[in-house]
């Protein structure tokens, strides 16, 4: 994950940096105040030729789903398989300070899904819905493959709408194997099959030293076990020594994880990206 607090003109060679060392993915972020995910990933995508790049995630309420379909259809025909749009619901706070919070936040989600999944495909969208309306769109331009629509969801019927419409799921950091079994039985409860993606976020610090390791991590972890609910030391992370790595990506694996992505935590995120995919074996 090229990380939102990293300067933005450090993207591309981070991008490239990534692709050079091994990795699949990179995903990219949008929070309010940082920066916009579609310009982020277009840039991204330009400064590789293998690598999935990621959206983790685009908040529906911001936009159009008839000008979010045709973003991310440019950035798939132009970049064929290598790109995965995730959608959510946005932070809430963040979607009423821009005046933009849906009466539905669950409506708006999987309506805003079905009708980019319609327009990507080719189809003229028609719907009146609670959220969204659109009167007989059509994309001139729809791209040869399709690029995986997924969301970062949380809450059970989320996680059951995900599994309903969408071709994959993020699960946020901090999440073990505990919470991916919990997350997966709401989603087959949804309707999702083997085919959809379990795509975890994790922090990654590698660091021989506790101590050290916590001045660079603790506050971002005590942030997340405050969200999560939980106690900081039950936050799961690939915090710690090198040699531990592989034990905890196998169990997110066991746990029914298809992708995992590494957020570097700390000013210098490209040898901790190297050291991390070298002890993974790439």
């Amino acid at each position: 994950m090229f990380d939102r607090d990293l300067p933005p003109e450090d993207l591309p060679a981070f991008a490239a940096a990534v692709e050079q060392a091994g990795a699949d993915d990179l995903w990219v972020v949008e929070d309010l105040g940082w920066a916009g995910s579609i310009s982020t990933a277009a840039l991204a995508l330009a400064a590789t030729s293998r690598i999935r790049v990621g959206i983790g995630i685009t908040p529906v309420p911001l936009r159009s789903p008839a000008l979010l379909a045709m973003e991310l259809a440019m950035l798939a025909r132009v970049h064929p398989g290598r790109l995965v749009a995730g959608l959510g619901h946005g932070v809430t706070q963040w979607m009423e300070q821009l005046g933009v919070k849906p009466k539905s936040p669950l409506a708006m989600l999987e309506e805003t899904i079905v009708a980019v999944q319609g327009l990507l495909r080719g189809e003229t969208v028609t719907m009146n819905g609670r959220e969204v309306c659109i009167d007989g769109v059509r994309l001139v331009h729809p791209p040869a493959v399709l690029p995986p629509i997924v969301t970062g969801v949380v809450k059970p019927r989320s996680l059951e709408l995900s599994g309903r419409v969408a071709d994959g799921t993020i699960i946020a950091e901090g999440n073990g194997p505990a919470q991916l079994t919990d997350a997966l039985t709401h989603l087959r409860r949804g309707g999702a099959g083997d085919e959809h993606e379990l795509i975890v976020f994790t922090y990654l610090h590698v660091n021989d030293d506790p101590a050290d390791a916590a001045k660079v991590t603790g506050a971002m972890v005590e942030g997340q076990a405050s969200w999560l609910g939980l106690p900081p030391s039950e936050v799961f992370s690939l915090i710690g020594p090198l040699g531990e790595l592989p034990s905890k990506v196998d169990s997110l694996v066991g746990a029914g994880a298809g992708t995992i992505v590494l957020r570097p935590l700390g000013p210098d995120p490209i040898p901790q990206v190297k050291a991390a995919l070298k002890a993974l074996g790439r």
